[in-house]
């Protein structure tokens, strides 16, 4: 059973190993479950109750901060809201408030829209959960735990997107797949901070 704003137990699955001088935080925002993937590879969600209304946006706020604080990322991928999608409007409240954490903790991030992503891992702008999951075990053999709706893998896959676009893939990947990074905007700043964090 999950905590609501807590990582449920067991729900960290088995953590990758991560280049050495790229720290990168994928974030699949959601206000009833955010998928989180930590720079080690290690995945977990953080689920709320309808019934907790706004509120669920501090828990969301609070473990998103924990986790800037605790494993320090260079570098956040988040998913970009949908376009023409009626839920955006609930999940842009999301955005919100975990843009101002990742601005006050100093963390550029770069803006993911899904069928970008899913185009990047399964090769098809419409892939659903089960063809996103099963491209995850083809590329790394990787495998998600109480994962129904699919957040804790696309959280896994932005992870994996931001260390390709920026040099430091952590499989290989059909190259054109990896091409369809190209069509989103890296901050400059997120540059910038990858040539510091490769430096240190």
């Amino acid at each position: 059973m999950t905590i609501p704003g807590l990582i449920a137990p067991g729900a960290l699955a088995p953590a990758a190993v991560a280049p050495v001088g790229l720290r990168v935080i994928g974030l699949d925002l959601s206000l009833t479950s955010t998928g989180v993937c930590l720079p080690d590879g290690s995945t977990f969600r953080i689920k709320t109750r309808s019934k907790d209304g706004d509120r669920r946006l501090l828990q969301i706020r609070a473990a998103v901060r924990a986790a800037l604080v605790d494993h320090r990322p260079d570098v956040a991928v988040v998913e970009d809201l949908p376009k023409h999608a009626m839920a955006a409007g609930i999940t842009a409240h999301v955005h919100g408030v975990v843009k101002c954490e990742l601005l006050d903790a100093g963390v550029p991030y770069g803006l993911v829209v899904p069928a970008t992503l899913k185009s990047y891992a399964a090769d098809h702008g419409r892939a659903d959960k089960a063809q996103m999951a099963a491209a995850a075990y083809l590329a790394d053999g990787r495998e998600f735990a109480d994962d129904d709706g699919g957040d804790q893998c696309d959280a896994w896959w932005l992870r994996a997107a931001g260390h390709d676009a920026l040099g430091v893939p952590l499989f290989a990947m059909p190259q054109a797949q990896r091409d369809r990074l190209t069509k989103v905007t890296w901050p400059a700043d997120l540059l910038q901070r990858y040539t510091v964090a490769v430096a240190r």
